[in-house]
């Protein structure tokens, strides 16, 4: 691996390449009313960026079993919400065609699962875009802990420090800087202040504007 400029791009997938924050809200929701739970102030701010396991664990008190199951209701919810139809984000699949056809190595490296990370891929016709891709599946530790980003680099053959990502949850943001890696903010789930305090660099609504080099 050799580090120096930027020359990889990583891109977390939820409110990032996809515009999926309403089917997230809507399934936690249904999912916690099924388990009888009330949801927690602001619980939509504690799940963001977290695998749904873990995410149940800061929403309820509740056994690691439970907290599987739970989290297990929670995609179940998710997936069937999704069918309303999949929407990038704005200027996604441009931003990414013009990726690849610079052949700029390119990685998905997302807390959700290789089903959801597939099934969204799929419907935005990105898939083809990503030779690698890290979900959930595939790391002992969500973010904020640095293990998906750090995979992606090595899946990508680049240095850390030559990757910029793109994310749009603060844990997502703490993860990428403690992977060594720069980090511009997406503002669909955070204000851009929060993701620059966080550790991003700067933040940018979508992708209508972003050109690379970034």
């Amino acid at each position: 691996m050799t580090g120096g400029p930027t020359r990889a791009v990583v891109f977390d997938m939820d409110g990032v390449l996809v515009d999926s924050g309403a089917h997230h809200r809507d399934a936690w929701r249904a999912m916690l009313s099924e388990a009888g739970l009330a949801a927690p102030a602001e619980f939509w701010r504690v799940t963001i960026g977290r695998p749904a396991d873990e995410a149940v664990a800061l929403l309820a008190s509740v056994d690691a079993a439970e907290a599987r199951r739970l989290a297990e209701r929670k995609r179940a919810h998710y997936t069937r919400l999704a069918r309303r139809g999949t929407v990038p984000v704005a200027g996604v699949p441009r931003f990414v065609d013009a990726l690849a056809r610079a052949e700029v190595p390119r990685a998905v490296a997302t807390s959700a699962t290789r089903r959801d990370l597939d099934r969204v891929l799929v419907a935005l016709g990105l898939r083809e875009h990503f030779d690698v891709v890290v979900t959930a599946d595939d790391v002992r530790r969500g973010k904020p802990h640095p293990e998906v980003y750090l995979r992606a680099a090595a899946g990508l053959g680049v240095d850390p420090s030559a990757c910029v990502v793109f994310e749009d949850a603060v844990v997502g943001v703490q993860a990428a800087r403690a992977a060594g890696m720069r980090v511009i903010g997406v503002t669909s789930a955070h204000t851009a202040e929060e993701l620059v305090q966080a550790g991003a660099e700067r933040a940018v609504p979508d992708f209508e504007t972003v050109q690379w080099p970034v």
